[in-house]
């Protein structure tokens, strides 16, 4: 007969023992007790639980939910020398990254058919640590394959107004934009644009030379403005979900604000380099810290963060674009040249914070911007936050310990970033995927990753 005067202990794989940890509903302290994968409560921190395995957090860690990243660019298969899944997912895992969505341009083939899908699953198929999941495209000629790719599980459908530096992937015109958004909303789907219009592009002077401020005017803010004015229309007129990636533009944000109010269907994000840098600071030839759009003047990156702190941008992802050193041109410094994009998917989390709590920001905020806000983007209902039912998906955070980046010490493949030589707060001590520690000492650094299905996870 059991004693009646003793307490019922429940019994877990894993409990972290956390005096500080991010919750949906805030900080607070508490127990995650782990089984099977997936959380299975949390409770108070000095709750009786039994564990195979005990977690203690120290005082100065923070127990975050794993950050979802869904926009990288892995370009694998066909230029895994820019990066590759084992490098990228390696990357993100030291980074505090449990969940990625890769982008479908970049690799050979590109994701533009349910074929093309196969060949980069079984591209990525063992060789990933953390989860995955793959965007569509929506390209020139071929909006007849959205419908197949949706059955096929993807997340929604990239697509470009202009080129979008690789000949493979072109870009939709008006009529198709307006074709696609129209079947989007039949198939209650989501469409993700890089929100910049080829004909203001065609009108600003061409890129050419060293200097940054040239490549800047090159790609202004009206080209995003506009852009974005017709994208908002079209998803009025359609009644389409609809979302702009990497914002550079404060420009838009009253656009946006007047367009939710409306009941539009947009969502925004924008990314740690538009957050970080400003064009004042950019030296020239520094071809490192070229973005399409482009890092913009110091009064832009300020009215973002007001965005983010309204809740007009929604999320703040990667927009990881790597490449090989000589395609960034640094043997010229020639902007007009130059691969464009910033390679930072290990050091998201800690630009972020770095910039966030100088504004008054809180370790929540970076949470919702980069766990939970990406992960209701794409629909992955067990990714993004610390509770019950979730994934266990945790990022052990050192949110005052500081250090220096060091290019040549990152996972990514190439040793390119904008960052290098920049101090960054905020040091990602562990990462754990399922309840499994994929970075961090001793970590299991397998293929641990699964892939992922929309609707199916």
């Amino acid at each position: 007969m059991a004693d009646p005067g003793r307490t019922s202990v429940t019994s877990y794989d894993l409990v972290f023992r956390a005096p500080r940890l991010i919750a949906p509903e805030g900080e607070r302290s508490g127990s995650v007790a782990v089984r099977d994968g997936r959380i299975a409560a949390v409770r108070p921190l000095d709750a009786p639980v039994e564990a195979d395995r005990v977690v203690e957090l120290s005082a100065d860690e923070v127990l975050l939910p794993g950050a979802v990243d869904s926009h990288v660019h892995v370009n694998d298969p066909g230029r895994a020398e820019w990066e590759g899944f084992a490098t990228a997912t390696a990357a993100a895992a030291e980074g505090g990254i449990t969940t990625l969505v890769d982008m479908p341009l970049n690799s050979l083939p590109p994701t533009t058919s349910a074929e093309a899908l196969k060949v980069k699953r079984a591209a990525a198929d063992g060789r990933v640590r953390i989860d995955v999941g793959f965007w569509g495209g929506a390209v020139h000629g071929e909006l007849h394959a959205l419908r197949e790719l949706h059955d096929a599980g993807v997340f929604g459908f990239k697509c470009f107004l202009l080129h979008s530096g690789v000949d493979e992937f072109p870009p939709l015109d008006p009529a198709e934009l307006d074709e696609a958004v129209r079947i989007v909303a039949e198939l209650d789907a989501l469409l993700i644009v890089h929100a910049e219009d080829s004909q203001a592009i065609a009108d600003s002077p061409a890129p050419h030379g060293e200097r940054y401020r040239d490549f800047l005017a090159s790609r202004p803010r009206g080209a995003e403005n506009v852009a974005i004015a017709q994208l908002v229309e079209l998803a009025r007129e359609h009644g389409a979900r609809v979302h702009v990636l990497h914002l550079a533009s404060s420009d838009a944000l009253p656009m946006l604000a007047s367009a939710r109010a409306d009941g539009v269907r947009v969502t925004a994000e924008t990314c740690p380099h538009y957050l970080s840098f400003t064009a004042e600071e950019v030296p020239d030839g520094a071809t490192e810290f070229k973005a399409c759009p482009p890092i913009r003047e110091a009064d832009n990156r300020e009215q973002l963060w007001r965005g983010l702190a309204d809740g007009l941008i929604d999320c703040v992802v990667s927009d990881h674009s790597p490449c090989t050193p000589d395609l960034k041109r640094f043997d010229t410094g020639d902007f007009g040249v130059a691969w464009g994009g910033v390679s930072s998917l290990q050091l998201g989390l800690s630009a972020v914070w770095t910039q966030a709590r100088v504004r008054g920001h809180s370790l929540a905020d970076v949470v919702r911007w980069m766990c939970r806000a990406p992960a209701d983007l794409a629909g992955l209902d067990r990714k993004g936050a610390i509770e019950p039912g979730r994934d266990a998906d945790l990022c052990v955070f050192a949110p005052d310990e500081a250090f220096v980046v060091d290019a040549a010490q990152l996972q990514h493949r190439n040793e390119i970033t904008p960052y290098h030589g920049r101090p960054l707060a905020g040091v990602v001590r562990s990462t754990w995927l399922r309840g499994t520690q994929i970075a961090g000492p001793g970590a299991d650094t397998g293929a641990r990753g699964t892939l992922l299905e929309r609707g199916e996870q």
